[in-house]
């Protein structure tokens, strides 16, 4: 392919060229199991070390001791949840949104399955959570609220500190979990000033490697392992560490950390820029969120009246790479849960892209998607069997 458009950075990242360079001692030179006590096994050590405490700065985390590593953002969420259901086998009562990412949601459904009582708290129009119905499901038998810091599909932030807040405020024993996969390496992420006692990290939605995750976990949280063996991670998490990809993400983090003000400023400039002028140049889009309090690269855009897969056959058949609000790309009719949650007309649901940008994207590459889309939607709405709502649509916004 000539062009490559990449603005699907929520589903996974470029890994940074700084990162890929940490890594690659690694892999051949420094190739030495870091638990080994012989002298070449101690730059692998100080690696995983230095990686611990830059993920510790990266969240502000108060001690190394805080941080464990794993293999991805779902293991870390299931060790996070699983982890305080079974050092607290006493509590049967469990909170999540209606938002989450299946690895929170899916989980969920299987612990109904097991016995515990779930109930899943819902958001308003703009993906905002219902804090009043959160506090009102609180109880003595609440053993964890697990509850994302920002949306995948929508990129709406959630108010952490309020939430952990709450919770405490009902039940000082429920412990918070909170998924930032999508939000840390776009906002700054404080485990301590937010109050979670659990949060999960992701290395490849910030330009690290996949297959690397994180977990926070603040002393006062007992977690139970979910992998069991060896002693890594001081016995919470068994397995040879994997030392390139540990050194991947503690660069990453380290480069995220000093990327946040472009992320905020630039990228958040771009992809206004490329929101506005979809909206303003399709007479059937619509945007699925709130203007404000979402991460800076991502938007959500319903076009109502056509396919959200026809759109996005388009687009890549141009280079340009996107999803859908819908899980129809994944041999699946039924729309988003996310957006469904929100109530999302059924006119635009099946019609909803989200973008997300990154720092590697330019304004070039905004102004071509910019000069594209209307051509693409007007196009699938000549095909549409909905021709009459269109046309009244389009009489109705003077188009």
């Amino acid at each position: 392919m000539d062009k490559l458009i990449y603005f699907d950075n929520n589903a996974t990242t470029k890994a940074a060229p700084e990162v890929v360079e940490a890594m690659m001692p690694y892999f051949s030179d420094e190739y030495a199991n870091p638990s080994s006590m012989y002298s070449f096994a101690k730059k692998a050590a100080l690696a995983v070390k230095e990686a611990r405490g830059q993920i510790k700065d990266f969240l502000n985390a108060a001690s190394e001791n805080e941080i464990f590593f794993t293999s991805s953002g779902s293991e870390s969420a299931n060790m996070a949840i699983r982890g305080v259901l079974n050092s607290n086998r006493n509590k049967r009562h469990i909170i999540t949104s209606k938002v989450e990412h299946p690895c929170v949601l899916n989980l969920y459904q299987q612990l109904e399955k097991e016995g515990y009582k779930v109930d899943l708290i819902g958001v308003n129009a703009k993906g905002e959570l219902d804090l009043a119905e959160l506090k009102e499901k609180i109880s003595f038998d609440t053993a964890i609220v697990s509850i994302m810091y920002a949306n995948n599909e929508t990129g709406v932030i959630f108010p952490v500190k309020e939430i952990s807040e709450i919770i405490k405020s009902k039940n000082p024993e429920t412990k918070f979990f909170a998924d930032a996969v999508q939000a840390a390496g776009k906002i700054p992420v404080d485990v301590q000033s937010s109050g979670v006692d659990l949060l999960s990290v992701s290395g490849h939605k910030f330009h690290a490697p996949k297959g690397i995750g994180v977990l926070y976990v603040n002393p006062r949280t007992l977690i139970t392992p979910l992998v069991i063996g060896g002693h890594q991670e001081r016995g919470k998490r068994a397995g040879t560490e994997n030392v390139p990809y540990i050194a991947g993400i503690g660069k990453a983090a380290q480069l995220a950390v000093d990327n946040l003000k472009y992320e905020a400023e630039e990228v958040k400039r771009l992809r206004d820029k490329l929101e506005a002028n979809i909206l303003k140049n399709t007479f059937n889009s619509r945007l699925n969120t709130g203007i404000t309090n979402r991460v800076p690269n991502t938007t959500n855009i319903g076009f109502e009246y056509i396919e959200g897969e026809l759109i996005l056959l388009h687009l890549s058949d141009l280079g340009i790479c996107a999803s859908s609000g819908s899980a129809c790309t994944s041999g699946s009719l039924e729309p988003s849960h996310v957006l469904r949650a929100m109530n999302v007309p059924f006119t635009s649901i099946h019609g909803s892209i989200r973008f997300s940008l990154s720092k590697y994207n330019t304004e070039k590459e905004v102004d071509y998607v910019i000069d594209k889309m209307p051509g693409i939607i007007e196009k699938l709405t000549g095909i549409s069997p909905y021709q009459d709502e269109l046309e009244a649509l389009r009489k109705l916004k003077g188009n």
